[in-house]
C-alpha cells in the first residue's frame, strides 16, 4: 500500500475549496470538517486527507446542485493543478499527455483512484478506478474528474481534442445538457461501468509552445521527488499532542484548560472532543509523557528525577509508577536496554 493512500494534493483540495465558496458553502461549514486547515494548505508537500475532501464535496453538492462538478472543473484552469497540469499539457501528444498524468496521478490524487490510460493509432482512453464516492458526491467527483482531463487536452491540443464519447458510472441527472456543453458532445452515457473518456490520438497543436523533451524529462523527476517527499497534513489528534508537548516544555506542569486555550477553544469544547473520539484529557496527556518518557531515556543520559520534571511529574517515583504501567518496565531497565 502507498505511504499516500487516503490523502490528496493540497492543490486538488484548494481547487475544490475555491469552487465549495462559490457554490455558497460557509466558513462555518468548512471549519467542521476536519483535517481541513486553511492555514495548512499553502504547502506544497502537505497531503490532506481524503475524508476531508469528501466532506468538502459533500458541503458542495448540497449547496450547489447538481452541475457541482463541471462548475469546480472550469475554475480549475490549467496550472492550478500543479505539476500534474504541466505533465499534460506539456507533452508532446493527447497520448503522451495523459500517460504521463497517469504515471503521476498519485501527485494530485489518492493512489486508490487510478487513471488508466489505452491507445491505438486513432483513439486515447482515459478510465478513472478506485472511485469510492456514493450518491450525488459520486456523479459531481466523477464529472468534475473528466471536465478536468478534456480541458487539459484541449490546452494541448485545442479543439482537435474534443471528445468522442464519454462515459459515466452514476445514473443519468434529470437534465445534462450542461454536460454537453462542457465536453462538446452528446454522445455520453450513463450507468456504465466506468468513468471514461475517449479522445481523438492527436498531435501537440501547432500553435502551442514547441515541445521540450528535456523539460518532460525534468518534469518527471520532479513529479516524483513531490511523491516520495510529501506528508500527510496532521490529524486533529497530532495536532493536540503537538501543543500538549509545548505546553509541558514551556510549562513543566500541565492543565485542559492551558492547552484549550491554545487550540482556540474552551475546555468543556476539547473534552467534547475527547469524547467523540473515544478517548479522553487524561489517555492523551499520558500518550505524550510517554512520548517523551521513552525519547529523553533513549536519546539523553539525563536523571530520571529530571526527566520527571520536564514531562510534569512533581518526583521520580510519579514517573516510574506511571513508566512501569505504560512500558511493564522501570525507566532504568528501558534505558539500558535502549
Amino acid at each position: 500500500m502507498s505511504e499516500l493512500e487516503g490523502t490528496v494534493s493540497s492543490h486538488l483540495t484548494r481547487c475544490v475549496l475555491e469552487a465549495a465558496v462559490q457554490c455558497g458553502v460557509t466558513d462555518r461549514e468548512i471549519i467542521r470538517i476536519e483535517g481541513l486547515g486553511r492555514d495548512l494548505l499553502g504547502d506544497d508537500f502537505l497531503r490532506v486527507s481524503s475524508l476531508a475532501l469528501r466532506g468538502l464535496w459533500e458541503a458542495m453538492c448540497a449547496a450547489g446542485g447538481p452541475e457541482v462538478g463541471v462548475r469546480a472543473a472550469e475554475m480549475t484552469k490549467p496550472g492550478k493543478l500543479h505539476i500534474w497540469d504541466y505533465l499534460l499539457v506539456g507533452a508532446s501528444s493527447v497520448a503522451e499527455g495523459f500517460s504521463d498524468g497517469a504515471r503521476f496521478a498519485s501527485v494530485m490524487a489518492d493512489p486508490a483512484v487510478a487513471l488508466l490510460v489505452t491507445e491505438n493509432e486513432h483513439r486515447v482512453i482515459a478510465e478513472y478506478r478506485g472511485m469510492r464516492y456514493r450518491n450525488t458526491v459520486f456523479a459531481a467527483v466523477g464529472e468534475f474528474a473528466l471536465a478536468v482531463l478534456v480541458s487539459r487536452a484541449r490546452a494541448l491540443a485545442d479543439s482537435a481534442a474534443d471528445p468522442l464519447r464519454v462515459d459515466f458510472a452514476h445514473r443519468a441527472p434529470a437534465h445534462h445538457g450542461y454536460l454537453i456543453d462542457t465536453f462538446g458532445t452528446d454522445n455520453i452515457h450513463f450507468d456504465q461501468d466506468r468513468t471514461a473518456l475517449t479522445l481523438p490520438n492527436v498531435e501537440r497543436a501547432q500553435s502551442k509552445r514547441p515541445y521540450d523533451p528535456e523539460m518532460r524529462r525534468i518534469l518527471h523527476r520532479y513529479a516524483q521527488v513531490i511523491i516520495d517527499t510529501a506528508r500527510p497534513v496532521p490529524t486533529w489528534e497530532d495536532t493536540l499532542r503537538a501543543q500538549i508537548s509545548a505546553t509541558l516544555a514551556e510549562k513543566q506542569c500541565i492543565d485542559i484548560e492551558v492547552v484549550a486555550q491554545r487550540l482556540e477553544l474552551s475546555a468543556r469544547t476539547l473534552q467534547r472532543r475527547l469524547a467523540d473520539r473515544g478517548t479522553s484529557w487524561r489517555r492523551e496527556l499520558e500518550i505524550v509523557r510517554c512520548q517523551q518518557a521513552t525519547r529523553l531515556l533513549r536519546e539523553t543520559r539525563l536523571p530520571v528525577q529530571s526527566i520527571a520534571g520536564r514531562i510534569g511529574y512533581s518526583n521520580q517515583r510519579a514517573l516510574r509508577r506511571a513508566f512501569h504501567r505504560w512500558t511493564g518496565q522501570t525507566p532504568d531497565a528501558f534505558r539500558h536496554e535502549h
